[in-house]
């Protein structure tokens, strides 16, 4: 139990520990930007030969990058020249909190729909009565007559 509880108390010691500051990487601001050629990829996966958007986006986060911008200076810089629609990923920021909740929201209402039919169908199965033991009598007397009716014809 103790061993459980440090372990407990070491991730949450490492969630809430400052975060280090990192390098970002050519791929990781390419990545969280959208090619303007119309693709819909990202700039580091655009697969057009040349592209007119891409390359110079490329290269651009290339030369910032050596002049020592971060990430967040980088994609401001291109979110100030193309709207916020060059950015992957949408914010969570305004009116975008939408696309972020939208799916989960979907799948809760899914589950607990789902849940309530499961529900709703045991109950229903489990209110059909089964017959009483004269009215199994009944039905075999009734199977044997149509049988002895067939064995006949």
């Amino acid at each position: 139990m103790t061993r459980l509880l440090a372990a407990a108390a070491l991730l949450l010691a490492l969630a809430c520990a400052p975060s280090l500051v990192v390098a970002a990487t050519q791929q990781e601001v390419e990545e969280a930007l959208t090619c303007q050629c119309g693709c819909g990829l990202t700039v580091h996966s655009c697969n057009h030969l040349n592209c007119g958007s891409g390359e110079p986006m490329k290269a651009e986060i290339r030369e910032r990058l050596g002049r020592g911008e971060g990430k967040e200076q980088i994609l401001d810089a291109f979110k100030a020249r193309y709207g916020e629609k060059v950015l992957s990923a949408p914010t969570f920021q305004g009116f975008n909190w939408f696309a972020w909740v939208t799916p989960f929201a979907a799948v809760l209402a899914a589950a607990a729909l789902l849940v309530l039919t499961i529900r709703r169908r045991v109950r229903t199965t489990a209110a059909v009565v089964a017959p009483t033991s004269s009215d199994n009598q009944a039905l075999r007397a009734r199977l044997a007559r149509e049988l002895d009716d067939l064995d006949r014809e």
